[in-house]
């Protein structure tokens, strides 16, 4: 089994950061890409960042220039560093990750999700 942990969500003003981060565990071989999505109230979950496990990165047109992803030594941790938020980024944000267990199983594991406000 694999868990995806995710941490630094919480409240900041129009213009404020955060930084989340999310750790994969358990019973992995290796972990491929990693992502982080987001889920407004009454809109479908969309795309935020995605880093390749070679850290090749894409980003949605809407957080370009302002949030930034990136993985830790260990590969198992993706984070992502909002800056100059702004009310719209207000959101749920799940962070996700392509694992090859060591069953040689691939399948995408999700996080609980992380909530995010930004007030105006």
């Amino acid at each position: 089994q694999v868990q995806l942990v995710e941490s630094g969500g919480g409240l900041v003003q129009a213009g404020g950061s955060l930084r989340l981060s999310c750790a994969a565990s358990g019973s992995i071989f290796s972990v491929h890409a990693m992502g982080w999505y987001r889920q407004a109230p009454g809109k479908q979950r969309e795309l935020v960042a995605v880093i390749s496990s070679g850290s090749n990165t894409n980003y949605a047109d809407s957080v370009k220039g302002r949030f930034t992803i990136s993985r830790g030594n260990a590969k198992n941790t993706v984070y992502l560093q909002m800056n100059s938020l702004k009310p719209e980024d207000t959101a749920v944000y799940y962070c996700n990750a392509d694992v090859s267990t060591y069953s040689r199983i691939n399948y995408v594991y999700w996080g609980q999700g992380t909530q995010v406000t930004v007030s105006s």
